[in-house]
């Protein structure tokens, strides 16, 4: 049993969560319900972890990491359930829809943040949501088949230019990342590609690696052990400096293009209105997982960025992703229906 020291001092950490996380409101987001009491024995049996798309992409990988070592520090297992389809709107439904007690999570990328403007008919929207933890960025690789060859950004484009519409490019879902990206390039470029979409970053890659699709933004973790084999060309990639684990590979800002200097992210969030306890408890334990060296040591190899937040400057992110990705994709008319 803890004794009245603990107690009291949980009790003033909440207070200071609640108002640490009161800013999220501005985004629509509720962080806490007021007057719901303190899950204090939570979690007492498994917690499920719905990822909303395929097996073995970066989702996929990094949630299974998480989930083992939440289940170590937290006593109970975190089990990973692939939910993919649709964008990941169909896991995000499920997770909405669930019981806003701490056992139904959802792993969420920029996907989730503009899912409210590409798809017009949703079944929820961002306040049924509860953001719990940032925990990690990555930049993406414009990557293709080398059959192609294609060495440079310049080649690809003079041969898009050529011929409209017969380059491919693989996302992990329409109105993920990897389509926005495209969709900028596209428009920047002044050039028209075919789009596939697939159910998560490990089809994607597996696609081009085929040579079913000629190109795709991946992270590193998914194309990195593909580049290195020579299985797969790096030629640009996001962000405002160049990665040690391709150095060679210049930015987009190097080559002249704008807007590419965001990066892809992981996090976490609930149902609506789950008990500010819970969330608490959650994202202290997430932060205290990415603070560890080790850890972190093991993140960077695969060129992953811990990214500690409390649930408030969680809240933020998300909001400033909508405004960045919604204006693109607004900008080049997309709207979808399934």
């Amino acid at each position: 049993m803890e004794d009245d020291r603990v107690h009291s001092s949980r009790r003033r950490a909440l207070v200071k969560a609640g108002a640490a996380v009161a800013g999220g409101a501005a985004l629509g987001l509720p962080i806490f319900a007021a007057g719901q009491s303190a899950a204090a024995s939570w979690p007492n049996r498994s917690v499920r972890i719905v990822v909303p798309y395929g097996a073995g992409g970066t989702a996929d990988i990094m949630s299974r990491i998480i989930g083992q070592q939440l289940s170590k520090q937290l006593g109970q297992p975190f089990v990973i359930e692939n939910k993919g389809g649709a964008s990941t709107t169909i896991g995000a439904a499920d997770v909405a829809r669930s019981p806003a007690d701490g056992y139904t999570l959802i792993v969420v990328t920029p996907t989730f943040a503009v899912a409210q403007f590409v798809y017009p008919n949703l079944p929820f929207a961002a306040k049924d949501f509860t953001p719990v933890a940032l925990f990690i960025t990555t930049p993406l690789l414009l990557v293709v088949n080398p059959s192609l060859g294609f060495k440079t950004v310049g080649d690809y484009i003079k041969f898009a230019k050529a011929n409209p519409g017969k380059i491919t490019f693989a996302s992990s879902g329409a109105g993920s990342t990897p389509h926005l990206g495209f969709e900028l390039l596209m428009e920047q470029a002044g050039i028209n590609l075919l789009h596939i979409p697939y159910k998560g970053g490990g089809e994607a890659v597996a696609s081009v690696l085929s040579g079913t699709t000629d190109s795709y933004f991946s992270v590193p973790i998914e194309s990195g052990p593909h580049i290195k084999a020579g299985k797969m060309r790096p030629l640009a990639i996001t962000g405002l400096k160049r990665n040690s684990l391709v150095p060679d590979v210049p930015t987009f800002e190097e080559l002249g293009f704008k807007g590419f200097d965001g990066v892809q992210w992981y996090g976490i969030v609930g149902p609506a209105n789950m008990p500010p306890a819970i969330v608490t408890t959650l994202n202290s334990e997430i932060n205290k997982m990415l603070a560890d060296p080790s850890f972190a040591e093991r993140l960077s190899a695969e060129a992953l960025q811990p990214m500690p937040m409390t649930p408030s400057a969680f809240a933020q992110y998300i909001r400033d992703d909508i405004a960045k990705w919604t204006k693109v994709a607004k900008e080049r008319n997309i709207q979808l229906t399934d």
